[in-house]
């Protein structure tokens, strides 16, 4: 059985106490209104955070609508679990449960994944034939871990040779935590990265590098280590004063970075990782240019874990509904960054990762998300126009160490927005956002499916 709460223990408590504090940094959803009379036809691509939490919502706010969600997805995968799974503080199963769990009575689960959508004619094709017609189509699909992007590398490989891989799922989150802990007994060389492309919570490559030193210290192996952080660009973050701080603690901690490099393969039998570095060009103080030809590295190491590149899965980039001149090759849905409506099809929303927009792909996003297409869904139901507007909001509650974290929230500006100005210092190391971090948010996460936060 599934709680949203805890029981009133002193843990409970904690919980309880933590959890109001997220759902107040989340959003708090709107007093209940009358139900508008409908008979729209909806469909919901994904039954993940973001399509879960909507139609829960829907279902409260139309009477008489025909919702369909369509996706093949028999478990809910709660992401910001993966984390915590991968360095040994919860078990695989604590991030499993059942999509149907979630999903409210009177809606249409179509348990299949969209093989096409044909935005002209108002149609999804199923992979198994089923044609669904819509009157309104919310993608919320999610995105693609594109794990066939990087050379020699499988996921069968994880847990072995030193080979993590905590985006993959739980289980191989789990892998992960086995792999590390290995390693950490003895020590060696620590390989960290992100990919080139947008990625969901992007801080989670910075915490997990965090967790393996934190790891090595505890078990008196840190000084037979070295931690090597691979940047696939010029910094660590995308907010700078975030990017700054992270610099300040990779410094303190002994962590070294190289820049500009992108991995490209794998080699697991030699345990060896293969870089892109693109071309560098210098200018000295007498004004001559230097060049530096673009050029593949090697990193040999004892421990990696493998993020691969994120892209949009291949219904939507094949739609017709993706952008053509940003994030070229990565597909992600055109929509207006503020009303997540497309640009081109108004009775189209895009909601959670497969959105394209220059921030978002969090959990905690998702959350700001929500209100903003439902109030624009409804709102053109009515025959009206909407008025909710999401300006980009995201939090990473960026771990540093095992009880300790940093609560990171920011916007599309790259302004720092703290949900408790002159309590949490959103760029100190604090117990009570690490609190936040592994016992509050799960069950904000868990009243969000529900439609209640």
């Amino acid at each position: 059985m599934i709680k949203d709460v805890f029981s009133p223990s002193r843990r409970g408590f904690l919980g309880l106490a933590g959890g109001a504090a997220a759902l107040s940094a989340m959003g708090a959803a709107k007093p209940a209104t009358a139900a508008v009379q409908t008979k729209a036809r909806i469909v919901i691509l994904g039954s993940g955070a973001a399509g879960t939490g909507l139609v829960n919502r829907l279902v409260q706010r139309l009477d008489g609508a025909q919702i369909t969600i369509v996706d093949g997805r028999k478990q809910h995968w709660y992401q910001p679990g993966f984390t915590l799974i991968a360095a040994g503080l919860k078990n695989a199963d604590y991030s499993v449960s059942g999509t149907g769990d979630w999903l409210p009575t009177g809606v249409n689960w179509v348990e299949d994944y969209a093989a096409a959508i044909d935005p002209e004619a108002q149609r999804v094709t199923t992979v198994g034939g089923e044609a669904i017609e819509y009157d309104y189509l919310v993608v919320a699909t999610g995105l693609k871990l594109d794990w066939g992007a990087i050379e020699g590398f499988s996921l069968d490989q994880v847990g072995q040779n030193g080979l993590g891989a905590v985006y993959a799922g739980p289980d191989y989150a789990a892998k992960t935590w086995a792999a590390m802990d290995q390693f950490t007994e003895k020590g060696g060389v620590a390989l960290f990265g992100r990919p080139a492309t947008e990625m969901k919570c992007a801080g989670a490559p910075l915490k997990y590098t965090f967790l393996t030193d934190d790891y090595l210290r505890k078990k008196g192996t840190r000084e037979a280590s070295q931690i090597i952080y691979a940047a696939n660009n010029k910094g660590l973050f995308s907010v700078p004063v975030v990017n700054e701080k992270v610099k300040l603690l990779f410094g303190d901690r002994g962590f070294e970075t190289r820049y500009d490099h992108v991995l490209t393969g794998i080699d697991a039998g030699t345990r060896t990782a293969y870089f892109r570095t693109p071309e560098q060009h210098s200018v000295d103080k007498n004004g001559i240019v230097t060049v530096t030809p673009a050029s593949e590295q090697k990193i040999e190491f004892d421990f990696t874990n493998v993020i691969p590149p994120m892209v949009a899965p291949d219904v939507v980039r094949e739609s017709g509904l993706a952008w053509e001149d940003k994030w070229v090759g990565q597909g992600w849905l055109e929509v207006d960054q503020q009303t997540l409506r497309h640009r081109r099809y108004a009775n189209v929303f895009g909601l959670g990762d497969i959105a394209g927009v220059p921030k978002g792909k969090t959990a905690a996003s998702v959350k700001w998300q929500i209100p903003v297409v439902e109030d624009h869904l409804v709102a053109a139901i009515e025959g009206k126009d909407g008025t909710e507007i999401y300006n980009g909001y995201t939090s990473c509650p960026l771990i540093t160490k095992v009880g300790r974290a940093m609560l990171v929230e920011f916007d599309y500006e790259n302004r720092l927005t703290p949900s408790f100005p002159g309590v949490i210092a959103p760029l100190e190391e604090l117990w009570i956002s690490w609190l936040m971090k592994e016992i509050a948010l799960k069950p904000t996460y868990n009243a969000m499916l529900r439609g209640k936060a």
